[in-house]
């Protein structure tokens, strides 16, 4: 059993005062008990992952945290966190967590992370009227029910690997949501009621029971969805699925782990580079045609003036056809070398043309590139962490990221396996592997944000949570 001490965390501090200390990382300490920390009312941000902790009754008097990580411990309840009312981050994901209820209070709320826990049914958070993000993925939750009805902000909802059978009515009133994961249930049929959720961007099916055609027919309302994955499911065996799809949403971009091809979807490409690649091309096939117009013309005209100047059958005119056929040979000569050098400059002059369509579409590619750079750069310059949890966009695992700092130790450990969902809430990602595996996968969501999106497992690989 290892305790904690308050003159030891006063010592690593370099502090006398407890009151002066506001952020404290004890992750992967085997600590099985922190009452210790009832004196350091000012913490604002405390890591208790990959301990041993049973209780959290020790933190009733922090009343000022505003984030806390107890991510694989051994807690059975959450009690002891009722009164953390300025909370807005909790991650208590990977414990033995059976009920949720102590949530009910934590009204400043807005990432809540419960994922592989053994919780049944999710409580109603009609208090919780700020939650932006909620995993409870990987626990045995069989329904929805009415637990969402007044959770209006959320845009990031994950039940992926419970037990579903439907979702029915109850996302009706979810009308902000934008990242519906819902991958490796007992799912059938899509409801009619989704049509609601018209702000929705990704949203994975993979994995589920959806078998009839008329089931997809209510994404068509979805007119923001850009990534759907429906990978696992006895329709996915379908022909020309894809292609029903495509015409189904005019605006998706990823389908099953694969972007969706503009030029198939519009029958024409709408790009700048491509249109300038096609007029070089042109240019090469119009200039090939002029060269063979010209040698046939030459050929023909050395025919036919052959065939006028005829065999002069005459003996003693023989001096005069060689030397009038000496003068015409030379005058030929001249002539073809006159039409090589027009041919020659009139090939510089196409090359150059071409050299010159072709670097504009190596600028345009270059200051797109440059462009698109400088747009992801300021736009995450500009991100605090609370903008960050309310933009829709940000992947999950990017909810944490202004933590990184904190723990540069761990940076790195969250990974797009299913073991290691955001392994701590202080860390961020330094380098992404590309992985193989089926599902919305980390290259084809590139294109919808900045950073790599992560997998939901399996057949998906969204990050499972």
């Amino acid at each position: 059993m290892t305790r904690l001490s308050t003159e030891k965390i006063l010592q690593e501090k370099q502090t006398r005062d407890p009151n002066t200390i506001s952020t404290l990382a004890l992750n992967h300490k085997a600590l099985s008990d922190v009452s210790c920390l009832a004196h350091f009312k000012n913490l604002e941000r405390l890591d208790l992952g990959f301990n041993n902790l049973s209780s959290l009754e020790g933190l009733k008097s922090c009343i000022n945290l505003k984030w806390l990580s107890v991510l694989q411990n051994k807690l059975q309840s959450l009690k002891g966190i009722e009164g953390l009312t300025k909370l807005t981050v909790l991650n208590a994901g990977k414990n033995k967590l059976r009920s949720m209820d102590e949530i009910r209070s934590l009204v400043s709320l807005r990432a809540l992370i419960l994922n592989d826990n053994e919780i049944v049914s999710i409580c109603k958070l009609d208090q919780v009227k700020n939650l932006n993000t909620l995993v409870l993925s990987r626990n045995p939750v069989r329904k929805i029910g009415d637990s969402l009805v007044k959770v209006k902000s959320i845009t990031k909802l994950s039940l992926s690997k419970c037990e579903l059978q439907s979702i029915d009515s109850s996302l009706k009133s979810c009308i902000e949501l934008k990242e519906l994961r819902l991958a490796h249930n007992d799912i059938k049929t899509i409801p009619a009621e989704l049509a609601h959720n018209i702000r929705l961007q990704n949203l994975d099916l993979g994995n589920n029971c959806i078998t009839s055609w008329s089931d997809l027919k209510v994404l068509h309302s979805l007119v923001n969805l850009k990534n759907l994955n429906l990978q696992g499911n006895p329709i996915a065996e379908k022909d020309k699925l894809a292609k029903k799809v495509k015409n189904l949403i005019p605006n998706l971009q990823i389908f099953n782990a694969r972007p969706v091809d503009k030029n198939i979807k519009n029958g024409k490409s709408d790009r700048v580079d491509d249109s300038l690649l096609n007029v070089a091309n042109e240019l090469e096939v119009q200039e090939e045609k002029r060269d063979h117009g010209r040698a046939k013309k030459n050929t023909n005209h050395h025919v036919k003036s052959h065939s006028e100047d005829g065999y002069l059958g005459n003996s003693t005119n023989i001096d005069v056809e060689k030397k009038l056929g000496r003068e015409k040979k030379n005058k030929k000569n001249d002539g073809l070398s006159k039409d090589f050098d027009v041919e020659m400059k009139s090939r510089q002059k196409k090359q150059k043309t071409n050299e010159e369509l072709l670097n504009e579409v190596s600028v345009q590619k270059d200051d797109s590139i440059i462009r698109k750079d400088s747009t992801r750069k300021s736009k995450k310059a500009v991100r605090d962490e609370l903008d960050v949890i309310d933009d829709g966009e940000t992947p999950f695992m990017e909810i944490f990221a202004a933590d990184s700092s904190e723990n540069p130790k761990y940076s790195g450990e969250m990974k797009t396996s299913d073991n290691n969902l955001i392994s701590s809430l202080v860390t961020f990602p330094a380098k992404r592997k590309k992985t193989k595996s089926q599902g919305m996968g980390p290259a084809a969501l590139q294109s919808l944000s900045p950073a790599v999106e992560v997998g939901m497992g399996g057949s998906s690989t969204w990050d499972d949570v």
